[in-house]
């Protein structure tokens, strides 16, 4: 299928030519109001400072769904990158992504990305775009708060620092884990949390903490300003609503796949794992 030019619409219709300037406003009316919109604050201006269209629709806000893949579809552009592949069509890219090329060509539309007809998209660009959109951009001050085994790992993780997220400080209720190098950092007693938060601007808490602890360290990553909270506790937490909150539990994960596990044994058809997470 060739992919979708423009915005979708007619030549004759009445929608904007391609750089027709766009506000950085709230959203277009009758979208989800809880959606996220595409403006990471770091955009460049061009010319008289205003942003073309085709670079950065701010004004669209993207469903929470097109948001959980974007990161697919990254991953899978940063191999397309490494194979200096200049180009990549929808097809492909949903390939790569297990999705269908629909959903692709749909997700990327509500970044104001449309490929070329006979060409597909522009590598580069889309990857720079899409890291853009996420964020990835700026620079992400980090807490970890549970310097266990996981803790430990999630520190260790070089990933991090790679997309921008810096670990900014460890803690833990531990008192004989304070002191303790992870990663070149020190860790610190959980108590200071309001000491780091004066230090850093945090931008994300992660609590890789047991199960118990993970509403109270919920709380007070809350009480200082943390708004944004990655739960990687088996436990469900609350936090306000004005709190972004997602939560990674391996168990639930190992889980699913038994499920899936199971039907293969019993012979029925199974989806690829990919596709069952984010389809």
């Amino acid at each position: 299928m060739a992919e979708s030019i423009g915005n979708g619409t007619p030549s004759g219709s009445n929608a904007p030519p391609p750089d027709a300037p766009v506000r950085t406003g709230p959203g277009t009316p009758g979208t989800d109001a809880h959606a996220p919109i595409v403006d990471d604050g770091r955009a460049g201006t061009h010319g008289n400072g205003t942003i073309p269209a085709r670079l950065l629709r701010t004004s669209r806000r993207i469903p929470e769904a097109t948001v959980a893949r974007l990161p697919v579809y990254l991953r899978c552009l940063l191999e397309v990158v490494d194979a200096k592949a200049p180009t990549i069509s929808s097809e492909r890219l949903a390939e790569m992504a297990g999705v269908n090329a629909a959903k692709v060509r749909k997700d990327l539309s509500y970044l104001g990305s449309y490929g070329t007809r006979g060409v597909g998209y522009d590598v580069e660009y889309l990857f720079l775009h899409i890291n853009r959109v996420l964020g990835l951009t700026q620079d992400w001050p980090v807490v970890i708060v549970g310097i266990g085994n996981l803790g430990h790992a999630l520190a260790n993780y070089g990933e991090f620092s790679a997309r921008g997220f810096r670990i900014v400080a460890l803690l833990d209720s531990n008192h004989s884990r304070v002191g303790e190098m992870v990663a070149d950092v020190a860790v610190r007693h959980v108590d200071d949390l309001p000491d780091v938060a004066a230090d850093h601007d945090i931008a994300i808490g992660i609590i890789a903490t047991p199960a118990g602890s993970a509403q109270d360290v919920a709380d007070r990553l809350v009480a200082v300003g943390v708004n944004s909270i990655l739960n990687f506790a088996p436990a469900v937490i609350t936090v306000p609503a004005d709190v972004s909150l997602r939560k990674v539990d391996l168990s639930i994960e190992l889980q699913i796949l038994a499920f899936y596990q199971q039907r293969r044994a019993g012979g029925a058809p199974v989806p690829p794992p990919s596709v069952a997470t984010f389809g």
